[in-house]
């Protein structure tokens, strides 16, 4: 039977400027980490059935993260953008228990967005284009 886990615990650590992993979690209300696969079409004339068929690419994957505006944490992902480095990332989507699952890898971060609505909480968002492999691990 699955066990099923609330978002509420998730972690999400990466890199500063000076190359250490930090949790960021606090401020955070939102992790996505979609992935995905190239697909080469090899279809040739006289396909039976009338079908495309196709074969498998390379393995692609992105990381975007939103929270509310903390000063230290704007203070860790601005020193972070622009840099011609990768950071390391660590993401723990039901939290860092001993024996949850935990993804980790190289990205580097692509965009840092501060919004301040004049009826809401200053938030921010970043995206990062993950680079090589992604981990999949457990705490």
């Amino acid at each position: 039977m699955p066990t099923f886990r609330h978002g509420k615990n998730a972690v999400f650590k990466v890199d500063n400027s000076g190359g250490t992993l930090t949790d960021i979690s606090s401020a955070l209300t939102d992790v996505s980490l979609p992935r995905s696969i190239e697909t080469a079409e090899t279809t040739t004339f006289g396909v039976t059935g009338g079908a495309k068929t196709y074969i498998t690419g390379l393995n692609d994957a992105t990381l975007s993260v939103s929270g509310r505006f903390d000063a230290t944490v704007d203070a860790h992902l601005a020193g972070i953008l622009g840099q011609d480095a990768t950071v390391s990332f660590e993401y723990g989507p039901a939290g860092s228990t001993a024996g949850y699952v935990k993804f980790t890898g190289e990205a580097i971060m692509t965009k840092y967005d501060l919004s301040s609505p004049v009826g809401d909480v200053v938030s921010f968002s970043a995206d990062f284009q993950v680079t090589g492999q992604i981990t999949r691990g457990t705490y």
